[in-house]
């Protein structure tokens, strides 16, 4: 009994020992398996035939002893595609307002041509700051309001308005390109542009910014690029003067900056009429503000007559001009009190009082409109009243909110 009972005692030992080696063979195997593994470089999977097991089958069982199959490495994800650097939107500047006068130019006493002859000495029924004025029926041509309409003067950057006539009338392609050149810069007022030498635009593009903005670069460019040359162009715009019956006027250059540009207040009623005929003179000049492409950078013009704005005006056409020789100038095709007028002042001493004389005139001429502007600006005014006086109430409680919690800390 007990031999056998020893017997089987030896056989379980034997049974139990082989297991224990064995395992720790497979341990052993599994460990280098791993370790070559990790020395190996990694190869990527080969592609599994449509006749193998797919990869995510269970493994089929190994032999005893024999390590485990290391799992295949699943395969490097697609590279995310390279994102591609966005535009980033151009600068825009605005461009400062033409046909105004230098810091200097404000404080020292005017110069004109006019208070030289003491036109603004000139009483009118109005009362205008402008040396000369002229208001003419678009229609009828009757004189509506006229002071010293005969008065021959400087007259600036209204010239531009002819200069839009000719180029209009001459139905040259408004698409060609035009370049700014050394020719173009203004050596005589040194005036500042922003549209540097070697600009490219399109005829079009120069002529709106002529109009709209009185860009001078741009328009001496447009008489500059005339298939006869700049000179041919100036006698294109006299030769146009005289057609249309505007005996007391001369034009030296394409841009006004030249005092030797003159005419008078009658015979810019004329060159009005003839301009506000042509849709794309009354369109660019009346545009309110315009973008320009300028390469690195993005150039906003604005409208140099303010009125343009004015939600009280119905402008047709428009141009202003300012030289010191000239004054603050402007003509305008518009709109009164259902009446189709031309608008003509020479001479004011500046910009406010240039659209000052316009509104005094609109007035006078629709006095109901004068009326309904001035009770609007009154409830402007008492509303901005109002909120200054709520204003200076929370101030006050908020100080004597303050000074109760003093006194109530200092207890």
């Amino acid at each position: 009994m007990r031999t056998t009972t020893f017997a089987l005692a030896l056989l379980l030992a034997a049974v139990t020992g082989a297991a224990v080696w064995q395992a720790a063979g497979r341990k052993a195997e599994a460990r280098l398996t791993a370790t070559e593994m990790a020395r190996a470089p990694l190869q990527p999977p080969a592609p599994t035939p449509a006749t193998e097991m797919p990869l995510l089958a269970p493994p089929a069982t190994a032999a005893m002893g024999a390590a485990p199959a290391p799992a295949a490495l699943p395969a490097d994800p697609a590279p995310a595609p390279t994102a591609q650097p966005q535009p980033q939107p151009q600068k825009v500047e605005d461009v400062d307002v033409a046909d105004t006068e230098s810091t200097l130019e404000r404080v020292l006493p005017r110069r004109s041509a006019a208070h030289a002859r003491g036109l603004h000495k000139t009483e009118d029924a109005l009362g205008l700051g402008s040396s000369a004025a002229m208001v003419v029926d678009a229609a009828s041509r009757q004189v509506v309001f006229s002071k010293n309409e005969e008065a021959v003067l400087p007259i600036a950057s209204l010239t531009k308005l002819m200069t839009g006539l000719v180029v209009a009338e001459a139905r040259l392609p408004m698409d060609e390109a035009i370049t700014i050149t050394d020719d173009d810069v203004d050596l005589e007022r040194h005036s500042r542009s922003r549209l540097k030498v070697g600009t490219v635009l399109t005829r079009d593009e120069a002529l709106r910014l002529a109009l709209m903005s009185s860009e001078n670069r741009a328009a001496h460019a447009l008489g500059r690029t005339w298939p006869q040359g700049l000179a041919a162009f100036v006698a294109a715009m006299n030769a146009k003067a005289r057609q249309l019956g505007m005996t007391n006027t001369s034009y030296v250059d394409p841009t006004g900056l030249s005092s030797g540009n003159r005419s008078s207040a009658r015979d810019l009623t004329a060159l009005a009429v003839a301009a506000s005929r042509h849709e794309i003179l009354r369109a660019y000049s009346t545009t309110q503000q315009h973008l320009f492409d300028a390469g690195p950078k993005t150039l906003r013009y604005n409208n140099s007559n303010r009125l343009v704005k004015n939600p009280y005006w119905d402008i047709a056409l428009q141009k202003t001009g300012y030289i010191i020789e000239a004054g603050h100038c402007v003509v305008m095709r518009t709109r009164v009190a259902g009446r189709d007028l031309v608008m003509v002042l020479l001479d004011a001493s500046d910009n406010t009082s240039r659209s000052a004389d316009a509104d005094r005139i609109r007035h006078w001429l629709d006095p109901q409109a004068a009326l309904a502007e001035r009770e609007a600006a009154s409830r402007v005014a008492s509303k901005a009243e109002r909120k200054l006086a709520r204003r200076a109430e929370r101030r006050a409680a908020a100080k004597a909110e303050g000074g109760r919690v003093r006194r109530t800390f200092s207890r």
